[in-house]
């Protein structure tokens, strides 16, 4: 008898326990992550009735990888760009909700006497809301649609990003055991450094992979492709001093602006889910009854240190990000739980050895309780806001009216704003790269070389090769945005601002001398004004090269085409509306899309024969043909069932123009369809018959009878032939025809003689 080893008889185990535990949270409507804690509980040593994990070593390697699957799956549901466009007020709501429930966290542990770690992970815990629990909520509910089910979501993305930078920052003071002011700063300087380093060549490049390789990718080479590259950035996040955790989830955002991230989605979902539930049954097993009965105490301080924490923080963060009282009180009910990031933040802090060993269990504990209330705070929002509402005095109510309304108005960002915003990006992304260059080179071009040729000759080819790899980034470090629209304006505006204009050029040339100057002297001991004067003259070389100018906006035009195109092959596929049809609305017109049903009598006319602008005034913009699209289309362009008309108009025109292309169809009544019933029959060509001698084209058996000829038996031979439409027929030559009644009744008549016609109607 073969032996298993204990890893496949453990995850044997822990899947039967979560099939059987889901299968009954399924049932009754709970969230399937309690099933999966509750699976853990089952199968740990605290639980006596049934069978253990044999080796619980095992089991946490494997929850370490539920835990990048969770991190890469949610990366690819995140969007840098859908964050930027979310606005200021969901950040300030989440620094807000984040911040304040860290401090209640932190002067919670204090209370009870936890040591300073334990402090920290316990406010970096209670911090994170449950972005699975919440939406199964809503889901459940009927609130997905809601204004502030939306605003709620925003803040659980935001939060999660967040959740990404603070388990940073706990490992960054977990390693380094210590709370200097230096230190935080250099560790979130180098968590900036590498995340833009990580996503502008991450956009850059990927993109292009995939792109070329795309007709090679099948959904299996797809599933390795993407799983190798979430790998290759876990691997690459560790070795500079990064979790594991952070580096899938970059990559997941990463591959989330490509045109395949719905398809990686897809296919990573079940290996996402496979793992996810193997890191909550692992959760579970941490639950010891013994323990949460010691610390039954902190555990109830803590659900009501949440409850009432996030209640008030929630509701006075979304208020001060200007949103109404109502709004902001829906919000800071629903926010009232923790879940899946507060076992990975607490996971994270076992695995350093920083938290103490109760900290876990109670977090899950915590948990279990906050999901049971969830449906029961959001329920309890309206009859809060109500009571709030009715004992809370004129002058408070109206400050809070004129708060949102003020914070709703349009800001109109000034030319200055928009110019130094957009340097100050510049400035950033290309000195990471320039940085990033200069690492590469000095560790890997520079040895080589040096070994090559010599000390002083590789040293000047290191050099060499290392200036002319940041030149193109130099240049657009110190040229762009210097012929702007914003630029030009504020030069022609007031010759006051000619000076401060010159001054920003004139930093950047700077900066850029520095970059070289440092190069110059890393490898080389020499004269400090004749390192400046060199750097000075290339500088000046790279600002006149019209070579390097071609190459710096190849390098960012590529950029830009990666990051849209998920956008435009959205808005190509008719998924998206294009950036234009929100330009419309300034001018009352709006752009709406009509699909063409499939019993449309529009089908295969052109527009110039449906005649859409005279009779209703719309115009048609685009139309979608499956995974074509035709802009612009001309009046000899048909139309066909299943299109997608893109269609510009006023509400009114459109309106008229919906409710008439709706009536246009090939309607029948419900006795029509016995007419459409078709036969097959036989029929012998008589003498005399107009079809003697005729070919079956000639005969017009088909365009003018509208009946097919399937089968036909010569009179040279008794056998069934494939019918020849050229042939011609003969006396005697039987044709089997298929038809409608009325059609092959009307064939017939033809075929026979005057004589015959009566009886062949009757039949």
């Amino acid at each position: 008898m073969s032996h298993l080893t204990p890893l496949i008889s453990d995850l044997a185990l822990i899947l039967i326990c979560a099939g059987i535990t889901t299968l009954i949270f399924k049932k009754l409507k709970q969230p399937l992550v309690l099933g999966y804690i509750v699976a853990g509980f089952l199968c740990s040593p605290h639980f006596q009735f049934t069978p253990s994990v044999a080796d619980e070593v095992n089991m946490q390697i494997w929850s370490e990888i539920g835990v990048i699957f969770l991190l890469f799956a949610l990366g690819l549901d995140f969007s840098f760009k859908k964050m930027l466009k979310s606005g200021s007020s969901t950040v300030i709501a989440a620094c807000t909700i984040i911040f304040c429930m860290i401090l209640i966290g932190m002067f919670v542990g204090w209370l009870f006497g936890w040591k300073q770690m334990d402090c920290m992970f316990l406010g970096g815990m209670l911090a994170m809301s449950s972005t699975t629990i919440i939406y199964k909520a809503f889901d459940d509910m009927g609130l997905r649609q809601q204004r502030f089910a939306g605003i709620v979501l925003s803040i659980l993305v935001l939060e999660d990003i967040l959740a990404i930078v603070l388990m940073v920052m706990l490992t960054t003071l977990a390693v380094s055991k210590n709370f200097e002011g230096g230190e935080m700063a250099y560790s979130i300087v180098k968590l900036v450094f590498f995340l833009v380093l990580w996503f502008v060549v991450g956009i850059y490049l990927i993109p292009l992979f995939l792109r070329r390789v795309r007709r090679l990718m099948s959904n299996e080479t797809l599933l390795i492709v993407s799983l190798a590259l979430c790998f290759g950035m876990v691997v690459l996040a560790a070795k500079v001093g990064f979790s594991p955790a952070f580096g899938a989830f970059v990559m997941g955002s990463i591959l989330s602006e490509t045109i395949d991230s719905e398809r990686i989605e897809h296919l990573v979902n079940p290996v996402k889910d496979l793992f996810g539930a193997i890191f909550f049954v692992s959760v579970g097993m941490m639950v010891d009854p013994a323990m949460i009965v010691e610390y039954i105490g902190p555990i109830i301080v803590i659900v009501l240190a949440i409850l009432v924490g996030q209640t008030v923080f929630g509701t006075g963060g979304v208020l001060l990000s200007g949103q109404p009282l109502k709004i902001a009180v829906q919000c800071g009910f629903s926010l009232t739980q923790i879940g899946e990031f507060a076992f990975i933040i607490a996971s994270l802090g076992v695995s350093l050895n920083v938290t103490s060993h109760f900290l876990y269990p109670i977090v899950v504990a915590v948990s279990v309780i906050t999901t049971f209330f969830t449906p029961y705070m959001i329920r309890l929002s309206g009859p809060a806001y109500r009571l709030v509402d009715a004992h809370l005095p004129r002058f408070w109510k109206e400050l809070l009216r004129r708060y949102s309304a003020g914070t709703s108005t349009i800001n109109h960002q000034n030319n200055w704003k928009k110019l130094l915003t957009a340097i100050l990006r510049i400035v950033l992304v290309y000195s990471v790269l320039c940085v990033a260059v200069m690492v590469l080179s000095f560790n890997l071009f520079l040895p080589l070389l040096v070994s090559a040729l010599g000390d002083f000759w590789g040293k000047v080819a290191g050099a060499a090769v290392t200036i002319v790899l940041v030149a193109p980034f130099l240049r657009a470090m110190i040229m762009k945005k210097n012929h702007s629209i914003e630029f030009k304006a504020l030069w022609a505006d007031n010759r006051y601002n000619h000076a401060p204009l010159i001054s920003v050029i004139l930093l950047r040339i700077i900066l850029g001398i520095g970059f070289v100057v440092y190069i110059v002297e890393y490898l080389f001991q020499t004269s400090t004004a004749l390192v400046v004067g060199i750097a000075l003259v290339l500088v000046v070389l790279m600002i006149f090269s019209r070579f390097l100018k071609k190459q710096s906006i190849g390098l960012e035009r590529t950029f830009v085409q990666n990051l849209r195109s998920k956008d435009v092959h959205k808005v190509y596929l008719g998924e998206k509306r294009p950036e234009y049809a929100g330009r419309l609305l300034d001018r009352d017109l709006h752009l709406s899309d009509f699909t063409v049903p499939a019993d449309s009598l529009w089908g295969g006319k052109t527009l110039k024969e449906l005649d859409l602008g005279k009779k209703y005034g719309v115009h048609v913009a685009s139309i979608i043909r499956g995974k074509h699209r035709l802009n612009i289309p001309g009046g000899e362009n048909r139309i066909y069932p299943g299109d997608t008309l893109q269609v510009i108009g006023t509400d009114d025109q459109l309106s008229v123009f919906t409710t008439q292309a709706e009536k246009v169809s090939d309607y029948h009544s419900d006795d029509d369809f016995e007419k459409r019933e078709m036969y097959l029959k036989q029929f012998v060509i008589v003498a005399g018959s107009p079809f003697c001698k005729r070919t079956i084209r000639e005969c017009g058996v088909r365009n003018k009878y509208h009946c097919l000829v399937v089968g036909i038996e010569l009179t040279t031979g008794d056998s069934l032939h494939k019918p020849d439409v050229n042939l011609p027929l003969n006396e005697g030559d039987i044709l089997w025809v298929v038809g409608e009644k009325d059609n092959l009744a009307a064939l017939f008549a033809v075929n026979q003689p005057e004589e015959r016609k009566n009886d062949v109607d009757e039949e």
